[in-house]
């Protein structure tokens, strides 16, 4: 069964994106977009330009981290209504009792993001822009040529879907959540990749963000008052993700 849950305006969200119980139809199909050449996240004119949001030394921290996030070729990757899919327990197999630490632990997580935007929660990934499962990151390549282990990642991929007959582009994002973690840890990875997920690919400079390139000494389980001016600041700009065609 699909829920809606809509952004607060006393916490300074967003206001609701359609939020009827019809949101989320399932794509009948779907293609990868043609992109140019290139990396598919590059640095966006409009971050750059905002040299107010850039902390420098001997500077008090910039109110947010705009000029620290990427763009596509075709704008700035987000929706204003998403369909999140987060794997159920037992679909994986394993101990039930980790599972449920793991199901809370990503639930605690979304519950932030959902005091700002419009997400409905669905059943059937067909129908869903985020897909969150219980799984341990491949290993990556590091700069130095070693493999790197990590306890999320978010991975975007840009397609031409089609929903109730009607073709549009829109951003997928897998997001994997690694169980092999204590609660709070599995919260704050949780936290973090949803950022990425839900548009903000980039970094903070300041570890007590939930979006810090460099974690703190303690898990971060609560949004920040930049992490909120930042995704604030993302979602009053244009853009071509999930508008159909006319």
């Amino acid at each position: 069964m699909a829920t809606t849950a809509t952004a607060r305006p006393e916490l300074g969200g967003l206001p609701p994106a359609d939020p009827a119980p019809g949101a989320c139809p399932p794509a009948r199909t779907s293609s990868p977009l043609p992109l140019p050449a290139g990396p598919l996240l590059r640095p966006a004119p409009q971050a750059a330009l905002a040299a107010d949001a850039i902390s420098t030394p001997g500077r008090r921290p910039a109110p947010d981290y705009r000029a620290r996030l990427a763009s596509t070729a075709l704008g700035w990757p987000l929706l204003r209504h998403w369909c999140v899919w987060v794997e159920p327990p037992g679909a994986s197999g394993g101990p039930d009792r980790w599972q449920r630490l793991w199901s809370d632990a990503v639930e605690q997580a979304l519950a932030q993001w959902q005091q700002l935007l419009p997400l409905q929660r669905v059943s059937d990934p067909g129908s869903a822009q985020i897909w969150i499962r219980r799984r341990r990151p491949p290993l990556v390549p590091a700069a130095d040529g070693r493999l790197r282990a990590s306890h999320g990642r978010a991975t975007l991929s840009l397609l031409q879907v089609e929903r109730n007959g009607r073709p549009r582009p829109e951003p997928r994002v897998e997001v994997l959540i690694s169980p092999g973690q204590r609660p709070a840890a599995i919260q704050a990875t949780a936290l973090h990749e949803l950022g990425h997920a839900f548009g903000l690919w980039g970094h903070s400079d300041d570890p007590l963000d939930a979006m810090a390139a460099v974690p703190g000494a303690e898990p971060v389980l609560r949004l920040s008052r930049r992490d909120r001016a930042t995704l604030l600041w993302l979602y009053a700009q244009p853009t071509c993700f999930g508008v159909a065609a006319p």
